[in-house]
C-alpha cells in the first residue's frame, strides 16, 4: 500500500445553503445505489491510501487535491478486487473510510468521478468542511464504446481545449474521443513525409480574406494522447478517405483523378474531388501518412471514413475505370470497397483494425471493418447480421450540431444504441454508441453549449442503466449544472430556447410559447407592432408573423424566434400524398402542409418542410367541398451545399372526383441551381377557380449537375406549406 495526504481543492460553487443533498445527482445514474445513514467528512486531514496498481489513479486524485502532510483515521482507499469486471467498482462511504474497489485502473476512476459528483457545494459558515453523504455503489456499464466525435477540421480547436473535452468525458464516464482530424476545409495532423498536409492544407482563406486554421504538431498529438491515457479516454484518430480529402487535394493536386490545383474548402457541403482510386501513388501517399499516425495513436482501431464519396470524378476518369476492369469490379461502388479494403489490409498489418462510416457497406463490407451507423440505424443492424461490430450514431438522436429543434435533450434521453428490430442473437455486436459534435457552424466558443447538457442523456443512455424517466433524469440535470459551471462549460439550453405551440381553432389561431429555461422571461410583436411581456397564450384572427424573444438573459445568449401564420381555406383538411416524404424529414407529419405555419427562411429543419429524395413531389389537397378560391401558393428551399434544390417545374392541378385532374398553372423553375446561400422560393398562381382537390406537382431537379460539388447524386426537394385562399 502506498500512501497520500490530501485536502480538496475542488470545492463546488460557493452558496450560502449547506446542501448535502447530493447523493442522487450522480451522472450517469448507478446501477445500484443504497443511502446509509451519517456523513463522511473531508478535510485537509483526509489520507489517500492505495494499491500499488492504480498509482496513476492515486496522482488523478491528488491534481484535484491539496496535499496535506499528518495522519488521520479518516481515509480514502483504492483496493483492487480482482472479481470485478473491467470497468466495474463498488464504492462504499462509510463515516470514516471512501473504499474503491476494482480489478481495473479504468474501475477506479470511474468511482473517482462518482465521488467528485457527490461532493457538495461549500458554505460561507463551515467553507472547509465537506460532507458526502454515507452510501454503497456497485456500478458498471452496459456498452463498451461511449463516445464523443470532436471535429477539429471544420473549426480548428486549440489543443487545452480537447484536454477539456477528455476530462468532461471522464466525468460522465464516456471512454472514446474520436478525433476528426482530416477534411475538407482542413488538415490538422503533422505528417513528416508530407509536410504540404500542414503547410497548405491546414489554412484556408475565408470569404473575408482572412487566412484560418491550424493543426497539431506531433509533439501536441503526444501530449493530448498521454492526457488522454492517464484518464482513461481511447483516442480514435479519423483519417478520411476516399471522400472529404480537398485539404490533402490541395496539397497534393496528383492525389485526385484531374490533377488539378485546387484550394482548400471554405464551404460546408460534399464535393466532388476526391483521391484517385486508380492511382497506385494515392495508395503510396495513405499508407505513408497511415504509417506516421499508427506511431502516434495507441489504439487498436483507426477510423478511415468513407462517407459520402461522390463518385462523378472516377466515373470519368479513365485510371479508375481501368481498375474497374482490371478488378472483375461491378460499379464504382465495389471501387470504394477495393479502395477501402486495400487501406484495411496495410493497417492490419500494423496492427490496427478500421472503424468506417456506413457507406463502407456498399460493395460488400470490408473484413474486420467495424461500422459506424450514422444514416440511420439500419446500417448498424447491417453489419450486426454479418457478424461485424458496429457503433450507433444515428442523425436522428446523436449529431449535436443539429438544432434543438430537431434534437433536444429529451430526444437524446430516448435513444436506444440496440435497435428494436434487431435480433437478440446479434445484440452483442453492438459496441455502443457516439454523439456527434461536426463543427460546421460551430467554431470552439458555441461547442459547450451545443454537447451540453445533451451529453448528460448521451452519458446515462451508454452507460445502460436509463429508467426510461426522463424527470428524474432532468432533475439531476438540474443540480448538475453548478458542477458544470465549476468546470467552466457554457452549457446551453435543454430544448429549443422558444417554442411555438400552435393550435388553429374555427376562426383564429392560439399560440402559445413554451420556454427552454422556466427561468426566461419572453416578449413578443405581432408584425411590426410594439413587443408586449408574454403572459398567457396569443389569439391571431389573420395572418400574421409574430416575433418572440428573450427578455434580458444573463446566462446565455439571448433566444429569437419567428413564427409566420397564414389563414387559408386548406387549413386542418385533407393531405393525399401520391409521393411520401422522406421519415428524416416530415416535418410535423401528414397534416404538415396545411397546418398554416411557414417554414424557416434559413432552416430546414426546424420542422415545417418535408424532403422528398431524389423523386417528384406529388400532394393533393382535399377540401372536402367543391371550393372556390383566387390564389395556390407553395415555397421551396434551395441550399445546394445540402444538395436541396428548387423544383424544375412546379404545376397545379384541380379536381371534382379526386381521379380527373385538370391543369391550370404550370411554371418553371429559372433559378440557378448553384445559387449561393440557403433561400426559399414561391410559385404563387392567382386566377379564379372552383374545386374539391388542389393537386400540386413539383418535378425534382434530379441529379445534381456537372458543377455541383456533388455531381450526379440525386438531390433532395424541400415544401413547405400549401396556401390556397
Amino acid at each position: 500500500m502506498t500512501r497520500l495526504f490530501i485536502i480538496v481543492s475542488f470545492l463546488f460553487y460557493s452558496c450560502s445553503d449547506n446542501n448535502v443533498n447530493t447523493y442522487n445527482t450522480i451522472i450517469p445514474k448507478p446501477v445500484h445505489q443504497s443511502i446509509k445513514e451519517g456523513f463522511f467528512n473531508l478535510s485537509e486531514k483526509t489520507e489517500v491510501i492505495f494499491d500499488s496498481t492504480f498509482e496513476n489513479e492515486a496522482s488523478y486524485v491528488k491534481s484535484e487535491l491539496l496535499i496535506n502532510y499528518g495522519k488521520n483515521k479518516n481515509v480514502i482507499q483504492l483496493i483492487k478486487n480482482k472479481s470485478l469486471k473491467e470497468e466495474e467498482y463498488l464504492l462504499s462511504i462509510s463515516k470514516n473510510k471512501i473504499l474503491i474497489e476494482a480489478s481495473t485502473a479504468k474501475g477506479q476512476m470511474h468511482g473517482i468521478q462518482s465521488i467528485r459528483q457527490l461532493i457538495p457545494r461549500k458554505t460561507k459558515n463551515n467553507p472547509t468542511k465537506i460532507l458526502i453523504k454515507c452510501m454503497e455503489i456497485h456500478d458498471y456499464p452496459k456498452f463498451k464504446w461511449r463516445g464523443l466525435l470532436l471535429d477539429c477540421c471544420r473549426h480548428f480547436m486549440e489543443k487545452d481545449f480537447v484536454k477539456k473535452y477528455i476530462d468532461l468525458l471522464a466525468y460522465h464516464k464516456m471512454n472514446v474521443l474520436h478525433w476528426h482530424l482530416t477534411e475538407d476545409q482542413g488538415w490538422r495532423i503533422e505528417i513528416d513525409k508530407y509536410p504540404k498536409l500542414t503547410e497548405i492544407g491546414a489554412w484556408r482563406k475565408d470569404k473575408n480574406g482572412d487566412l484560418y486554421g491550424g493543426y497539431y504538431s506531433k509533439e501536441d498529438i503526444r501530449e493530448i494522447v498521454g492526457y488522454a491515457k492517464s484518464r482513461h479516454i481511447e483516442i480514435i484518430p479519423e483519417i478520411e478517405l476516399p471522400g472529404h480529402s480537398i485539404a490533402a487535394i490541395a496539397s497534393y493536386p496528383n492525389l485526385s483523378c484531374t490533377g488539378e490545383k485546387i484550394n482548400v474548402e471554405t464551404d460546408w457541403g460534399v464535393f466532388k474531388d476526391i483521391y484517385c482510386a486508380g492511382e497506385d501513388s494515392v495508395f503510396t501517399f495513405l499508407e505513408g501518412v497511415l504509417s506516421e499516425v499508427v506511431e502516434l495513436f495507441p489504439s487498436k482501431y483507426i477510423h478511415i471514413g468513407g462517407d459520402e464519396a461522390p463518385k462523378y470524378r472516377w466515373e470519368n476518369c479513365s485510371k479508375c475505370q481501368k481498375r474497374i476492369l482490371e478488378n472483375k469490379l461491378k460499379d464504382e461502388h465495389e471501387l470504394q470497397s477495393y479502395f477501402i479494403q486495400r487501406i484495411e489490409k496495410f493497417l492490419a498489418k500494423k496492427g490496427k483494425k478500421i472503424i468506417g462510416w456506413d457507406e463502407i457497406i456498399e460493395g460488400g463490407i470490408p473484413e474486420n471493418a467495424v461500422v459506424q451507423s450514422w444514416r440511420g440505424t439500419q446500417g448498424g443492424i447491417t453489419a450486426a447480421e454479418n457478424q461485424h461490430y458496429a457503433i450507433m450514431s444515428p442523425t436522428s438522436h446523436c449529431y449535436f450540431d443539429y438544432d434543438l429543434e430537431a434534437i433536444n435533450l429529451e430526444k437524446v434521453y430516448s435513444f436506444s444504441p440496440i435497435p428494436n428490430d434487431l435480433d437478440t442473437i446479434y445484440h452483442k455486436y453492438i459496441l455502443g454508441g457516439e454523439c456527434n459534435m461536426w463543427s460546421e457552424r460551430a467554431p470552439q466558443e458555441k461547442v459547450d453549449s451545443k454537447v451540453f447538457p445533451r451529453i448528460l442523456a448521451m452519458s446515462e443512455v451508454l452507460w445502460g442503466e436509463k429508467e426510461d424517466n426522463y424527470d428524474d433524469f432532468l432533475k439531476r440535470v438540474e443540480k448538475h449544472y453548478l458542477k458544470l459551471e465549476y468546470l467552466g462549460v457554457k452549457y446551453g439550453y435543454e430544448k429549443t430556447p422558444i417554442k411555438f405551440t400552435s393550435n388553429f381553432n374555427n376562426d383564429r389561431f392560439e399560440i402559445k410559447i413554451d420556454k427552454g429555461n422556466k427561468n426566461m422571461n419572453i416578449i413578443y410583436q405581432i408584425n411590426d407592432n410594439s413587443w408586449q411581456e408574454y403572459k398567457k397564450p396569443i389569439n391571431l384572427y389573420n395572418s400574421a408573423k409574430l416575433n418572440a424573444k428573450e427578455k434580458n438573459s444573463k446566462i446565455k445568449e439571448a433566444a429569437f424566434k419567428s413564427l409566420e401564420i397564414n389563414f387559408h381555406k386548406g387549413l386542418g383538411k385533407k393531405t393525399i400524398y401520391n409521393t411520401h416524404y422522406n421519415d428524416s424529414y416530415q416535418g410535423s407529419g401528414n397534416n404538415s402542409l396545411i397546418n398554416g405555419i411557414s417554414g424557416s427562411q434559413l432552416n430546414f429543419r426546424d420542422g415545417q418542410w418535408q424532403g422528398f429524395f431524389g423523386k417528384n413531389v406529388d400532394i393533393v389537397i382535399d377540401l372536402e367541398e367543391t371550393t372556390s378560391f383566387n390564389e395556390l401558393k407553395t415555397s421551396f428551399f434551395q441550399y445546394h451545399l445540402s444538395w436541396i434544390l428548387i423544383p424544375k417545374s412546379v404545376e397545379y392541378l384541380i379536381s371534382d372526383d379526386g381521379i380527373n385532374y385538370t391543369s391550370i398553372y404550370k411554371s418553371k423553375n429559372i433559378c440557378n441551381p448553384m445559387k449561393e446561400g440557403k433561400f426559399k422560393e414561391h410559385f404563387v398562381f392567382n386566377k379564379n377557380y372552383s374545386a374539391r382537390y388542389v393537386r400540386v406537382i413539383a418535378e425534382n431537379y434530379g441529379f445534381l449537375p456537372e458543377e455541383h460539388p456533388a455531381a450526379g447524386a440525386k438531390s433532395w426537394l424541400f415544401i413547405d406549406e400549401f396556401i390556397i385562399k
